[in-house]
């Protein structure tokens, strides 16, 4: 993206480009602090013109550059050379979400022709080897890294996609109203030299203009630099919401199997376990809802070029069918989550019902055990006739008392049990099912139009 302040304004969406610009966005693994000493907001580091005033507005969502730096043209080395490419300018921008998510982008600028064929070998090679590309001495990667310092280093993630701005001889040609050299054209840079007999992909035109796109590469022809910018920005967003929703089906799956295998032997520790996958899981969420609804819809910046290229390049990157899938997914896993604690706290409820019962039982049976010996000795203290302190109180003379004394829990315990055994008994009634009609037949389904025998007059 080129520097630019919100300023220099225009009416004017079309524009003259003499020199080819190519912006190729790179997502990354890693996090990056958003908080961390950046180069401002994106609209005081890059011109988007009449944009500026949406974007402003949406400032709390937009990603934070964290470095933008410009570099000497011949510090970038790939790895089959320069294809005949005369790099004349380079710039490293290195975005990042609210949410942490990591977008690099490579703004480059090409003197001289571009030829489509050595563009789009420039484009394979900064593409599928990636990983090798060096800045100076060091691999590019190795390089952001020292600048940025990040917790975990960066990483080349899955997602790639090239922005082309042709300027002119193949800006002229592009714009060139023979559809069949514009469909050549189209494929030699959007399709890397792959031959195809189908019509450009994703295609908006209207003479002065021209933006078409797979899913890797766009090409957009005769706009103004702050539309470029804008275009580039629903780029970013494209590719971060991308990886993040990629990222959040491998935790998904990652949550899931946590899950299964889990082993946990103590309450406390199913505790841990529901607490941390409910963590994660929130955390999906929350990167579902920030790190990919936030950038997938059209209100980040309200215009049409802006949201007609946003909604073709989602749509041809399988976000809206991949976020559905996911939340489904994030969501049963919240219903599974949800379900293991409310049986473990069903067990817990049993067990804490099992210790009452227990207690209770033991308090009943230390009750029945200590009053009759608590009578006897009230008995034997007392100073009456009928006790004699010259006989033992194991002699039979004392037998009627320790009847006395005795049968009434003897008894008490007899009719207990022998309730509880009729309570046992009778409670089976309430899971009886012999007066449930087992072979009562299921009535076959009926097509529109036809009546039950109970509605046919004629079988009454």
């Amino acid at each position: 993206m080129i520097p630019g302040t919100a300023g220099g304004t225009t009416a004017l969406d079309s524009g003259t480009r003499e020199l080819t610009r190519v912006v190729a966005l790179f997502s990354l693994t890693g996090r990056l602090d958003p908080q961390l000493p950046s180069s401002g907001s994106l609209v005081d580091t890059f011109d988007f013109g009449r944009f500026a005033l949406h974007l402003a507005s949406s400032e709390a969502v937009l990603p934070v550059p964290v470095l933008v730096e410009d570099v000497p043209p011949v510090e970038l080395g790939l790895p089959h050379g320069d294809h005949s490419l005369d790099l004349a300018s380079l710039q490293i921008a290195v975005v990042a979400t609210p949410r942490g998510d990591v977008t690099l982008a490579l703004d480059c600028g090409f003197a001289g022709q571009t030829p489509p064929d050595a563009l789009a070998a420039w484009l394979a090679d900064t593409c599928f080897h990636r990983d090798r590309i060096t800045l100076g001495a060091a691999g590019l990667l190795d390089s952001l890294n020292g600048r940025l310092t990040p917790a975990e280093p960066l990483a080349f993630g899955q997602n790639v996609h090239q922005l082309v701005f042709p300027g002119g001889e193949l800006k002229r040609d592009l714009l060139d109203p023979d559809e069949n050299r514009l469909t050549a054209l189209l494929h030699e840079i959007v399709y890397r030299g792959r031959p195809s007999t189908s019509g450009p992909p994703h295609l908006m035109r209207n003479g002065r203009t021209l933006s078409a796109h797979g899913r890797g590469v766009s090409v957009h022809a005769g706009w103004a630099e702050h539309v470029e910018n804008g275009l580039t920005l629903v780029a970013v967003g494209m590719v971060s919401a991308l990886a993040v929703l990629q990222r959040t089906r491998l935790a998904a799956f990652g949550t899931m199997r946590a899950n299964e295998r889990a082993a946990a032997e103590s309450p406390y520790e199913i505790r841990r376990l529901i607490s941390r996958l409910s963590d994660g899981v929130n955390e999906l969420q929350l990167d579902l809802a920030f790190g990919v609804e936030a950038y997938v819809d059209g209100l980040l910046i309200p215009e049409m070029v802006m949201q007609s290229f946003q909604s073709s390049l989602r749509d041809a990157l399988g976000i809206p069918a991949g976020l559905d899938n996911s939340a489904r997914m994030v969501e049963r896993l919240t219903s599974v989550i949800s379900a293991r604690s409310a049986a473990l706290d069903a067990q817990l409820a049993e067990r804490d019902d099992r210790r009452d019962r227990t207690v209770s039982a033991l308090a009943a049976v230390a009750t029945g055990i200590a009053l009759p010996p608590t009578l006897l000795l009230g008995f034997f203290g007392a100073n009456a006739s009928t006790v004699d302190s010259r006989r033992s109180i194991f002699d039979a003379h004392y037998l009627p008392a320790y009847l006395l004394a005795w049968l009434p829990f003897i008894a008490l315990a007899v009719i207990g049990y022998l309730l509880l055994r009729r309570v046992s008994r009778r409670s089976g009634s309430f899971l009886a099912t012999s007066q449930v009609n087992r072979s009562a037949p299921v009535p076959a389904p009926r097509s529109r139009g036809t009546r039950s025998p109970e509605q046919d007059p004629a079988r009454h």
